[in-house]
Formats: C-alpha cells, structure tokens, sequence
C-alpha cells in the first residue's frame, strides 16, 4: 500500500517576513490604541475633555474638521483599533498560510493605498481651515509666512511618503496573487 504524500508549495520568505512585520507592527499599534481608549476613559475623563474643547471653541473657534474629531474621539480611537486588530488577523493568517488571510490581507493593501491618497486631501482641508484661524495674539510678524512654509513642507512630504507607500503597497498585492505565492495557500 502506497501512502499518499501531500506535496506542499515551498514557502516563500517573502509570505513570512511580510507577515511578521505586520504582526510586530500591528500588535504594537493594537497595544497602544488599547491604552488611547483606556485612557481617554480612566485618565482623561471624556466629559471633562469635551467641557475643555467648548471653553477653548469660545475663546478661538476651531475649525470645523477638529471639533467634529475631537468631539468622536472615541469612535475615532475605535475604528483605528478595529482596524488594527483586522491587520493584526490578517497578518496572522497570512503567516499560516490561510487563503482568506491571503485575500484579507490584499483588501487591506488596496484599502490602504486608497486611504493614502484620500488622506493628502484629508489634510489639505485640515490644513486650509487651520490656516484661516487668526494668528495668537503674541505671535512675532513672521508667523503667518514661516507656518505657510511649513505646512508647505508637510503637504510634501506627505504627497511623498503618500505614493510611495501606494508603490510599495501595490508591489505586494502583485507579488500576493502572483502563481508562486497562491500555491502556497490552502
């Protein structure tokens, strides 16, 4: 009697260095977010910091895009550990080989190279609503022009880090579904 051997793809180094970063970066990023949530509860008490930010509106209204966040503070915490824990399954499965960790994982890829650039105009607006707040009261003449420079300088680099973590991103779902990683999957 002939024992059937299961002849499995080999493993690419690739598959496993990918996801161990991940894991590594998206447990710390879960771990932290955890601490945000709890300490937005235990040390910084949630009323206490939207009493705050309703005094400090009165005395210099902030934009819009900031009051709206600060005021979902918490569904904004929430959704960035979600979204991490997400990851943090995905990477793990990806590590073990699972087809739907595989697939997981390259929707999180395309999810994030679309957040990457929706998030250069994210800023462009949260950085033109907070160049029409006025100047502090004791700030030097050159304040305006030396923030227009450096928000000038952010916006770039921005666009920068913004496509070429698109390009990087991109380059791993290609490698992700190309024939020699997919037979590794089960």
């Amino acid at each position: 009697m002939e024992w059937a051997t299961a002849s499995e793809a080999p493993r690419t180094s690739f598959v496993t260095v990918v996801a161990w970063i991940y894991i590594v970066l998206e447990g710390l990023a879960a771990f932290m977010l955890a601490m945000q949530n709890l300490l937005i509860d235990v040390i910084f008490p949630f009323d206490q910091l939207q009493e705050a930010m309703t005094r400090a509106d009165g005395k210099m209204p902030m934009p819009p895009a900031f009051t709206w966040m600060f005021g979902h503070l918490r569904l904004v915490l929430g959704l960035c550990l979600a979204v991490a824990l997400i990851k943090l399954a995905a990477a793990i499965g990806l590590l073990l080989r699972h087809n739907w960790a595989r697939l997981l994982f390259i929707g999180v890829l395309a999810f994030s190279i679309a957040w990457s650039f929706a998030a250069i105009f994210l800023q462009q607006y949260m950085i033109s609503s907070m160049m029409m707040m006025p100047a502090p009261p004791n700030a030097p003449k050159n304040f305006n022009e030396a923030i227009e420079g450096m928000m000038f300088g952010l916006r770039l680099v921005t666009a920068v880090f913004a496509i070429g973590f698109a390009g990087l991103y991109a380059w791993m779902i290609k490698k992700l579904v190309s024939p020699e990683i997919v037979a590794e999957f089960k």
